[in-house]
This record gives structure tokens, sequence and C-alpha cells, in this order.
């Protein structure tokens, strides 16, 4: 009774073991491969639904049960999930690869795309085969015997090697510890020593344990006043996993070198000349050269704001916090002090007003009210004893259900996410699936005291970041879409599927949605309207600098993907980027590029820029609502029908077009970061 074998509708995620893996995966490739043979066989028609029906149906079953193994390697890591998940991805590497090259099954997609029945297929199968096509092109399948045999060799390696980078950030995290005193955690909120000083004694240890997940470092560097403890947090933070970390043999340094070089090769071998241009191939924007200027055209407005805001930080601290030079560990610290002593406001008094159970029950209200659908938990089988699940519904209707992992642990990747566990797709056998989600984030836990635990509470930016995985999630949940290439999010151009999300965003900076999503942890009382107002004033504070950091991000991304021999200089191509757009010096020791899992393990290399690109798409989206309203149910309607609902069916710019009525422009992106000029 192996569960990765359930053909039930949702995967059996608390029965599944390390020694489950293994044996699933070699039955399922086994069928798929089957499959393919049957599908290549001269006796199939080059038809869509037969081909959907003989290999669509055995892929698809495969997808989701090794996507299961590898949530659960992301969510609740064990050393022995890990060896078997390992021991299984190269096989699973192969397989798609193999596929992705098989000129038998191109020659089937280019038969049907010529076929007289191609014009009658509907157009969400029609822009799917198109994606095909272009797909078998960029998998190598017009290779031939040598290069197709390295090709193939490239992909397992980066699949292993992606794997490992992954892996070392995690132990580099978790393996971090140090033991503070109370006197060294001066300035620090009461529920973060609260938590600290339980994980201690959990361990029978003095002190607080401080660690390296965002939920206990990031308030240590706001708000310590130790300078000699947010060096040491600092330090180690940006050293992970890197030639100058605890553990050299952590160190991701050649696994950043190899897996560059083996992306520039597998490039050539496609016909182009770097990986940024094949990338660019499934992207909104049109080359690497058009992202290069979007990018420092933005860093040019941005950096007279930059500028300013730097001076403005380095005097408060050197007059009013006696740094008379100002460290990178400093920065978090002043800025904090800065912002609360202009707006008189603090991101831990806010933090009080946001329980997370007033505000999910906020937000779900919110995507009831503009998507018309309803909300409502459910029981399943989960990872972790934390883990929530749901279904929404419309008109009594199953539209889809999603899994909520919202809290830290060891054992958890870090940051916040959206995957899928299936995706809606009108099977050949005549079932309707329907599309369920995974929605996981790095929020502090509940923290008990006197014997009873209070809810936890969220950051505005944690609340924002909630509403930003809640974005892609409606992207993939309310698509009406019935083909799996082009379902949901699947097919959608990487630098626009930021749009959705970013677009939640906006929500969390709007009056009459924080009523509804705060309440006082103590009190019950809801956000005051004048701290809202101080908020609302200090929303684009240092958004200059913070602006001029992503786009170093972006640029570094860029260039090393675009630039052949760059893999032997990757510190020299992010000293180069820093010294272009950066307008304050960082650590000579930083070396955060060896944590940068979303480009070198995250799907996101040559696409860093997205999130910048997107965000213009989402601003604009967004200036919609403002002029018509929030909730205005039409415009909710409209937003509903020509983004969410149609998914990588149609282009995205044709998308936002079909919403908007015109092209995006980049108004209402420097409107909203305050960077707009008369």
């Amino acid at each position: 009774m192996n569960p990765l074998l359930s053909t039930a509708a949702l995967p059996a995620f608390a029965s599944i073991k390390p020694e489950h893996i293994q044996p699933a995966m070699t039955e399922l490739l086994a069928a798929a491969s089957q499959a393919l043979e049957r599908a290549t066989d001269a006796a199939t028609p080059a038809d869509y639904e037969q081909l959907s029906a003989t290999l669509g149906v055995a892929t698809e079953r495969l997808g989701a049960a090794w996507g299961a193994v590898g949530h659960l390697n992301a969510v609740a890591n064990t050393p022995e999930l890990r060896e078997a998940y390992n021991a299984a991805l190269p096989a699973i590497t192969e397989f798609f690869t193999r596929q992705g090259a098989d000129e038998r099954l191109f020659a089937k997609y280019k038969a049907i795309a010529q076929s007289p029945a191609a014009a009658q297929l509907n157009p969400a199968r029609q822009q799917a085969l198109k994606h095909w096509l272009r797909d078998f092109v960029l998998s190598g399948a017009d290779l031939t015997g040598a290069a197709k045999t390295r090709f193939a060799a490239i992909q397992e390696r980066s699949a292993e090697l992606g794997q490992q980078f992954s892996e070392h950030v995690l132990d580099a995290t978790d393996g971090f510890a140090y033991y503070a005193s109370a006197t060294e955690l001066a300035g620090v909120p009461a529920d973060v020593l609260t938590a600290t000083r339980a994980a201690a004694e959990a361990e029978g240890k003095d002190g607080h344990k401080l660690t390296l997940h965002f939920p206990c470092y990031l308030p240590v560097m706001q708000y310590a006043e130790s300078s000699a403890l947010r060096e040491r947090l600092y330090t180690a933070y940006v050293t992970r996993a890197s030639e100058l970390g605890a553990k050299p043999e952590l160190d991701n340094s050649a696994i950043i070198e190899e897996l560059l070089r083996l992306r520039h090769e597998e490039a050539a071998l496609l016909g182009f000349a770097n990986f940024a241009e094949a990338a660019m191939v499934s992207k909104m924007a049109s080359s690497p050269a058009q992202v290069l200027e979007f990018l420092r055209d933005l860093a040019a407005r941005a950096r007279p704001f930059a500028v300013k805001d730097l001076a403005e930080l380095r005097a408060f601290a050197a007059t009013e916090l006696g740094l008379a030079e100002m460290q990178v560990w400093d920065n978090a610290y002043a800025s904090e002090k800065l912002k609360e002593a202009r707006y008189a406001f603090s991101d831990q008094e806010v933090r009080q007003y946001f329980t997370v159970p007033r505000v999910l029950q906020g937000l779900f209200d919110i995507i009831e009210r503009l998507f018309n659908v309803k909300i409502v938990e459910q029981t399943a089988e989960v990872w972790h004893d934390s883990v929530r699940f749901y279904r929404l519904d419309r008109a009594g209707e199953l539209v889809g259900q999603f899994y909520l992992d919202l809290y830290a642990r060891p054992g958890k990747r870090p940051g916040a996410w959206m995957d899928e566990v299936r995706s809606r797709w009108a099977r050949p056998d005549g079932v309707q699936q329907t599309p369920v989600a995974q929605l996981v984030c790095n929020f502090a836990s509940p923290v008990g005291t006197k014997g009873q635990e209070r809810p936890a509470l969220l950051t505005h930016d944690d609340v924002t970041t909630l509403f930003h995985e809640f974005g892609h999630g409606l992207h993939h949940l309310l698509t009406q879409v019935n083909e799996l290439g082009v379902s949901g999010i699947s097919g959608v151009e990487w630098d626009a599927v930021e749009l959705p999300s970013q677009f939640m965003e906006n929500f969390c900076w709007e009056w009459e949605v924080l009523q509804q999503l705060t309440q006082h942890v103590d009190s019950g009382e809801p956000l005051p309207r004048a701290l809202f107002d101080k908020m609302t004033a200090a929303k684009n504070f240092q958004s200059g600098l913070q602006t001029l950091r992503q786009i170093e991000f972006s640029l570094f991304d860029m260039r090393l993907h675009a630039e052949p021999g760059a893999e032997s200089a990757v510190q020299a191509v992010l000293d180069e980027v820093r010294a272009e757009v950066a307008v304050s010096k960082t650590a000579p020791f930083n070396r955060s590029q060896h944590s940068f899992s979303h480009i070198f393990a995250g799907g996101y290399s040559a696409g860093y820029y997205s999130y910048k690109w997107a965000e213009l798409l989402s601003a604009d989206a967004w200036s919609a609502f403002e002029v018509e309203g929030v909730f205005n149910a039409a415009t909710g309607q409209r937003y509903l029908q020509n983004i969410l609902e149609v998914g990588g069916s149609r282009d995205a710019m044709d998308n936002f077009k079909a919403f908007r009525g015109r092209e995006p422009t980049i108004d209402a992106l420097l409107r909203h970061q305050g960077m707009a000029t008369a």
C-alpha cells in the first residue's frame, strides 16, 4: 500500500515515508516510459486527444507523485527523505529530459500543428500546442548524436547541482545557533525574547537561542541595541553556504560556477549566444538587452531618491544613535529607529494588530467578495500539525483546494512560495479535475505565555507576503482553462507570473481593507486610523534604496547568464554591478550569491528581473481599482475574467490589454513607490 501510487484526489502527505519513494518512482517511471513508446509508435495517430490520453495521463500521475515528494523535501526535510529524494532525482530528470527531446514525439506534435484539424482546436489547445513546439526546441529535440547526449547529461547534472545548492543553504541556515544573554538582547521585542528563551530551554541551555531563520534574525537586526550582536548575526547570515561560512563542506562556490558553465553550454548547443538569450524565448521581454535597458532606466530614476535616503539615514545614525561610522549591520537598526522618529510608530507596534486568525479571516473575506467564491476549512492529511487545508466553492460547486503552511521550523526551506499539487484539467476519461495548491510562508509561530498560547503575530511585511502568495494561489485556483499546459500559472510568461501576486499586495495599503484585517492581540481593537496614516506616510520609506537593491539582484542575475565566462568571475561581476547601481558599500565578506536560491535552485535564472517587470504590470492593473473602487464588482470581474481565469491560454500582454484596454506604462509604478517626478 504505497501512498505515492494512490489515485486518490489528494496526496496522503502524512503517510508518505522515504522508503516509499524508490519503488513508487520506479513503477511510475516504467508506466510513463511505456506511455511514451505508445504515443510515438507509428500506429498512434497524430491526434491531440489521442496523445493526451496516451501520454498525458501517465506523465501527469508521475509529476503529481514526484511533486509530493519534492514538496516534503522542501517543508519537512530529514536525512532519510533527502537521501531517498536524491536517489530518485536522476531517473526523474532523465525521463522528462528524454521526453522533452524525443524527436518522434516532436514529429507528432508538428504533424498536429500542420494538419487541417489544428485550426479546429479551441484557443487554449492552440496555445498549448504552440508552447509545446517551442519547448521541444528548447529541450533539445532538434539535436542529434553527441550533442543530444550531452544536452541530456547537462539536464541531469544541473538538477543535481540545484538540489545540492538548496540543501547547503538549508543546512547552513539550520546549523547556526548563538545563545545570547538577556543583556545582549536589550531592545529586542518581548515576544521574540519569549520564543528564543523557549528554544534554548527546549535544548536544556541557558540564555536565548538565536538562529538565522527570518522570524528571529530580522527583529534582532532591527531592534537589538548591541552592535556587536548585530554584527555577529549579520556576518553569519551573509556568509551562509560560502567559503567564509562555518562549515566548508557547505560552500556553494563550485556549484555556482559549474551551474553557470553548464547553462551557457546548454544554450550554445541550442544555438544561442548565451543562456539569457535562450531564457528570453519564453518571456514577455524580447531580449537580454531590453531587460538591461529596463533595469538601468529604472535605476537611474531611483538613484536620486536612494542617495537622499542614505544621506538621511547616515545623518540620523550619527547625530541620534552615536554611529558616526555606520556599518552594514547597523542599517536595519538605524532605519527602524529613523522610521520610529520620523513617523512615530514602529513595526513592532503595528504587529500587535495583525493576529493570524484575524488576517486570514479578512483575507478570505476579500477573496470571497471580489471573486464570488466561498472558502471553507476542511480536513486532509498534512505534513505538519500546524498546516491547514481549505476548499473554494462557487455556487455550491468545488473550484479548488489549498494547503496553508505558515510557520518557520527546522527542516523547512526559507522563504515563501506557492506550488501546485495538481492543475485544472478536463481529463481524457471525462472527469473534470480541479486545481489544488500549496501556500507556504515562514512566519514566527504562536508563542505560549503563562501557560496560554497567544495567536501568532505578523508584521505588515508578513501580511504583504501572505497576500502575495495568495495572488499566486488565486491565479492557479481560479483558472477556467482545461488544458494542462496552459491552465492556471502554467504557460504564463515567467516575467508576467508575478502580476497577480504583486497585485494582491496593494490591498494591504487600503484603509477599508485593514479595518477588516486587524484586531489588537490584547484589547481586540482594530488598527487606529492615526496609526494607519503614519504607516501610509511611511509606505515609501527608503523606496529608492529598496528599488536599487532589487535592481542589483536583477542585474547580477542577467549579467551572469548573458555573459559567457562570467562563471569564472562571479564575485567580480557582483562587485561591478554594485559599483554601478548601489549607493553604499557592502561588507567585503558579503557572499549573498551563495544563498541566492531563486536563480541557482528556484527557476528564476535570467529571470529575477521578473519581479520589477511584473511590478510595473501589477501597479498599472491596480490603478484601475484605484479609479473604479477597491471592491468594485465590475472591475473585479473584469480582472478575474481577463487575468486569473485565462491563465497561460493567451499571451500575457493580450491579457493585460484586455483588462486595461491598453499596454502598460511605468507611471503607476513610479507613483506607487513615491518616485514620480513632476
